[in-house]
């Protein structure tokens, strides 16, 4: 059993660090709250595309970088900790895991040709639309519909939270097919926003993420092509939780990048801060704080790291990627409550962006399943 990276591993993390850091360093320099909630632009989504994070699992074939969903994890990590605006590599990540893959696995040879190119170049934005205002955890129960027509499907109803909604060119989505099927009677799509019959809403207000804009979409009377169908009709159940296999483990890889800045900027802060006439590193509560920090990261790290291993190896991996996003999930809100409370008064503040990470890091226990679907997941795994 090998722990460490391999030397290509390391060279692309290295590289993916130093780029985001250098493509991102005014950043570091905005102080009002204004500038830090603004949601990212085009020429910021360019720039991902050109750093080449908006398709490294993406085969090289439709313009991605072919990478495993371990080599993927590692460069999302490297994003999440380059990075200060954690809404950017969530709508990043959303974009690749959420949409960018299902087509890959799924989408017919036209479809993959039109969408992948330009998504992985940030020349176009995707957006997820599934999740509804009465279907959240049980996706199975979708109100929106799509009835069969000559040559396709016609979609009616609304989707909610759906990230990169307002900015999105083409999105994903899933509707009911047949009814009584539960399940099995889901159908996903792949839906350009420039289709008749789709409204885009506005971006929601947040409490974190804020550059990631999410809306509704709406669908009246859509019609969509049978080519731009994934996979066959009913199999969207499938095809979501194939997606969210690839959102839990790899997009989380971002929250560990996160963690990781947090603790680099919190031993920073306890070696400089002084009270009492010494370092508050020297403070055993302080220390003892962020070894907690430490442990938690590296548990999470390892856990995210097997899971994205046995989806490299093709192995059942529902147990590992619902141990992954649990602990990474909750893990990175309490690093977040952790680094605050080290910063004190400062840690409080806009100014410093401590409190965004806190922002930023809550929804991680509420989005691609929340802690405790996870924990009913692990359960089923267990046989209870």
């Amino acid at each position: 059993m090998d722990f460490d990276w391999t030397e290509p591993q390391r060279a692309r993390y290295h590289d993916t660090l130093t780029a985001v850091r250098e493509a991102f360093a005014d950043d570091a320099d905005e102080t009002s709250a204004e500038a830090a909630a603004g949601t990212y632009d085009r020429k910021d989504w360019l720039l991902l595309g050109q750093l080449g994070l908006l398709g490294p699992s993406v085969p090289e074939g439709y313009g991605g970088g072919g990478l495993g969903a371990l080599d993927t994890a590692l460069q999302v990590e490297a994003l999440g900790r380059g990075c200060t605006r954690t809404g950017l590599v969530f709508g990043a990540s959303a974009h690749l895991f959420a949409c960018a893959m299902p087509i890959v696995d799924f989408g017919s040879q036209e479809v993959k040709r039109r969408v992948l190119p330009g998504m992985c170049r940030g020349e176009l934005i995707a957006g997820n639309a599934m999740t509804e205002d009465e279907a959240g955890s049980d996706v199975s129960r979708l109100a929106v519909t799509a009835r069969r027509v000559e040559g396709g499907w016609v979609l009616d109803g609304e989707k909610s939270f759906v990230s990169n909604g307002p900015a999105a060119d083409v999105y994903v989505t899933y509707a009911t097919t047949d009814p009584k099927a539960g399940h099995l009677g889901v159908t996903g799509f792949v839906v350009d926003r420039t289709a008749a019959g789709v409204t885009a809403g506005e971006p929601m207000a947040k409490m974190g993420l804020s550059q990631c804009p999410a809306g509704t979409v709406r669908f009246d009377g859509c019609f969509v092509p049978d080519s731009d169908v994934l996979g066959e009709p009913g199999q969207g159940g499938v095809i979501f939780q194939h997606s969210m296999g690839w959102e839990r483990a790899c997009l989380f890889a971002g929250y560990v990048g996160l963690a990781d800045r947090l603790i680099d900027l919190s031993v920073a802060q306890v070696r400089s801060r002084r009270q009492f006439g010494r370092r508050i590193s020297e403070f055993q509560a302080v220390s003892h704080r962020i070894a907690d920090m430490k442990l938690r990261v590296e548990s999470a790290r390892l856990l995210l790291y097997r899971a994205c291993w046995e989806m490299d190896e093709r192995r059942p991996a529902t147990l590992a990627i619902a141990l992954s996003k649990l602990a990474v999930s909750e893990g990175v809100v309490t690093a977040a409550l952790d680094a605050v409370r080290l910063f004190g008064g400062r840690g409080y503040l806009r100014a410093g962006r401590i409190e965004a990470a806190l922002r930023d890091a809550v929804p991680a226990v509420i989005f691609s399943g929340t802690s405790d679907i996870q924990r009913e997941l692990i359960a089923r795994e267990l046989g209870i």
